[in-house]
């Protein structure tokens, strides 16, 4: 009897070591650095600019066909992916303050998904949200008018319970706004010249190169790659010919939060945020984008020389499975030997009108932990409440799940920050955004305006951003009504085509 016990004191004693072996192991992974270590010897693709038509109502028409293809990531095989329009994420689409606009959006993936319009001002059933399914070999038609400021918004599925495993395969894309205050700006505006997008994501490939969705355990972000993909181009270089450049920044990963800076710590302009043009120009080194978030910088470069757009580590983070240490060159900007002169960024952007704190229908607070919202998973039959269109509202908004960090996102309003744990928000956070990055113990005060749209039946979304925790149920719904009108009940049976 003594050796048995003597025997499985070993097996627990190796298993213990064991144990510690596999979680240094994983602990190690967990950060990545390629500095210096990416050969960028492909051109950066530039995603085109996707077709139209214009109907004789002046509706701008878009077809976009949701499919699945192979694509050159760099493998020794093609990988398998999904594209729009194409095999692997989708065309910019663009459209012009004002404008009618419908997307006939074909599935031919297999399975449902849906198409969601980031950072649109549009009715709720043509969101794009887990309420508007697309059905395999269905045609989706929504339609909207243009009824915000030049920004860059994105695209991507949004169906509840899968959202991070389709935008991982590949689908999402740019949508551009443009209106005549900004097309009168002196600004770098030639797309794929000197108004580039850069759509940042990360990935990680099997041993037979495919995208491989698995993530260590002790990542609550879900799948973090080790390599990093700019619109789609495995180590991408870019050759530029003017003396400054506009780029379109869009953090696209399901997961991982990138610190963007160049390798030199040179300034560039910070312009616009996710729902459009700064006041002014904010002078920075270093930008901090999560998923979902959207930034236009301007930067300058001389005749000849090069720069790496590079992510480095997190700031107000310290959490290693989430990321935090990990460090990647993105981009090489190669410089021609004789640029053509650019005029240097106007001092004055956009007039932002300042909601008032003092004029709010209505102040919520949403406590953000263990893929809840408020202690509340996600319910596609519940609609938590109802915010009444022509009032604005206060939303007080908190992480309190200790070191993990979230990325929240409101579907339909650009919000105004007003303060970050009572104090006032930095410049470069003091435009329209619809997302933000919410570290652990922080709380951000948003206020929100609810204009044009409402229908009591068919709710907005409300969920963080990190899209494994927006799967596992961090996400809520509302409604916007008419005043003195009550939520009304979901059909979850109905699916919109």
């Amino acid at each position: 009897m003594k050796k048995v016990i003597v025997a499985a004191l070993g097996v627990f004693l190796i298993a213990i070591a064991g144990g510690g072996t596999w979680l240094f192991l994983e602990f190690r992974a967990a950060k990545v650095d390629t500095v210096g270590k990416v050969d960028f010897d492909r051109p950066l693709a530039i995603p085109p600019i996707a077709s139209s038509t214009v109907d004789s109502d002046g509706t701008r028409v878009f077809d976009l066909s949701i499919q699945k293809g192979t694509t050159d990531l760099g493998k020794s095989h093609p990988t398998r992916t999904w594209g729009i329009n194409g095999s692997f994420l989708g065309p910019t689409l663009r459209a012009t303050q004002g404008e009618k606009v419908r997307i006939e959006a074909t599935n031919k993936v297999g399975q449902a998904t849906t198409l969601h319009w980031h950072g649109m001002h549009l009715p709720a059933v043509m969101d794009g949200g887990p309420h508007q399914m697309i059905e395999p070999d269905a045609t989706w038609k929504p339609h909207w008018t243009i009824k915000q400021p030049a920004a860059t918004l994105w695209y991507h599925p949004h169906l509840h319970g899968e959202t991070a495993s389709h935008v991982y395969r590949g689908l999402a894309g740019l949508f551009i706004l443009d209106d005549p205050q900004e097309a009168g700006l002196d600004l770098p505006r030639t797309y794929g010249v000197d108004d580039l997008p850069v759509i940042v994501q990360d990935k990680k490939f099997d041993g037979d190169g495919q995208i491989d969705d698995g993530h260590s355990i002790f990542s609550n972000l879900g799948v973090l790659g080790d390599e990093i993909l700019v619109n789609g181009t495995p180590g991408p270089y870019v050759e530029v010919t003017t003396e400054a450049v506009r780029m379109r920044l869009l953090n696209g990963s399901v997961g991982r939060t990138f610190n963007f800076t160049f390798d030199d710590a040179r300034r560039f302009d910070l312009i616009a945020t996710d729902g459009g043009l700064l006041e002014g120009p904010v002078s920075m080194d270093r930008l901090q984008l999560a998923p979902g978030e959207r930034a236009e910088i301007v930067v300058r470069f001389a005749p000849g020389e090069q720069a790496v757009l590079r992510s480095e580590k997190l700031d107000g983070d310290t959490n290693r499975f989430s990321g935090s240490d990990s460090r990647f060159d993105v981009l090489q900007v190669r410089a021609a030997e004789a640029l053509s002169p650019s005029r240097r960024v106007p001092s004055t952007l956009a007039a932002i009108d300042r909601l008032d704190p003092d004029d709010v229908a209505e102040t919520r607070s949403f406590d953000l932990q263990n893929f809840a919202i408020n202690g509340r998973e996600m319910d596609m039959s519940r609609i938590d409440f109802a915010a009444t269109v022509g009032t604005s509202e206060i939303w007080d908004v908190t992480n309190t799940d200790g070191g993990v960090h979230h990325s929240f996102h409101v579907h339909d309003v650009q919000f105004q920050i007003l303060d970050i744990d009572g104090e006032p928000p930095p410049p470069h956070l003091a435009g329209w955004k619809d997302t933000i990055w919410l570290p652990g113990g922080e709380t951000y005060r948003l206020i929100m305006r609810f204009e044009d749209y409402a229908d009591p039946d068919m709710p907005y979304m409300f969920h963080c951003h990190m899209l494994r925790h927006e799967d596992q149920g961090m996400m809520g719904q509302f409604v916007v009504v008419e005043p003195g009108q009550s939520a009304g009940s979901i059909d979850t049976d109905h699916h919109d085509h």
